[in-house]
């Protein structure tokens, strides 16, 4: 078995692969303060409600865009599941042509996506990640990485609204009934919401122009529930994209 972890700012998503099938997965906070020991038992703990035996896992592949804790996750494996781990970073078969000015800025997710996308839907696409931060990457029509961009997280947009505006309250992030609000709380998740849609589909809007394609698009990430049911932009939805792309680059690896 393949373990995988896709270890994001706000959240780590962990999936457990038997050859192509996706046999269990997790969505947890990144919590930086947790020790090899916490994060190992609460994995083994996991595994055991799941029916899983963590003495069969072969091996082991992290993207990570928190630095700080690649290491810390490399101990989890090796102490808990004593299998070989795969970071993703500059230097690993990835079979991606990537056309950036500098191919070692762009994260490991953002790579384990598109490879995943070019794998089981084919390009040309555009993938949207909603996470912390919402990314957007564009392959072309030979299966390219032409560049992407990247906008704050629709939390991120929410914190900062409550924090810099003293009197708008802190409401929970849900999409309203009506666009025009009929009250306060209203009218600021349909400015979130309906709002972040509208930035969302301009995006794509501008990059298919610039793709001058008939770019596919697929969305993934853990808010792309709130936002894929309000646009018809979006042909596909894959929440386990990153995990899939994990796997790919781990045979690419063997």
């Amino acid at each position: 078995m393949l373990l995988v972890l896709d270890i994001g700012n706000s959240q780590t998503v962990i999936g457990v692969f038997l050859k192509e099938k996706l046999l269990a997965n997790w969505r947890l906070a990144t919590d930086r303060r947790k020790t090899v020991d916490e994060y190992g038992m609460m994995l083994k703990s996991l595994f055991a409600n799941c029916n899983l035996d963590p003495g069969q896992i072969q091996r082991a592949a992290i993207a990570n865009v928190v630095p700080p804790l690649t290491g810390l996750f490399e101990k989890v494996v090796e102490k808990y599941f004593s299998a070989p781990v795969l970071v993703v970073g500059p230097g690993i078969k990835t079979g991606l042509s990537i056309k950036m000015e500098n191919p070692r800025e762009i994260g490991a997710d953002l790579i384990a996506n598109a490879i995943a996308g070019v794998s089981i839907y084919g390009p040309p696409f555009i993938i949207v990640d909603f996470g912390t931060a919402t990314t957007f990457c564009a392959v072309g029509s030979s299966g390219d990485y032409l560049g992407g961009a990247i906008v704050p997280g629709l939390n991120i947009v929410s914190e900062a609204l409550f924090q810099r505006a003293a009197e708008l309250p802190h409401v929970p992030l849900l999409k309203p009934k009506n666009v025009i609000g009929k009250n306060t709380v209203s009218a600021i998740q349909s400015g979130l919401v309906y709002g972040y849609i509208g930035l969302v589909e301009g995006m794509i809007f501008r990059i298919k122009t610039e793709m001058n394609c008939d770019a596919k698009v697929i969305a993934t990430g853990g808010l792309s529930e709130l936002i894929v049911g309000e646009t018809k932009l979006v042909n596909i939805t894959n929440p386990y994209l990153t995990l899939e792309g994990l796997r790919l680059i781990s045979e690419f690896n063997k």
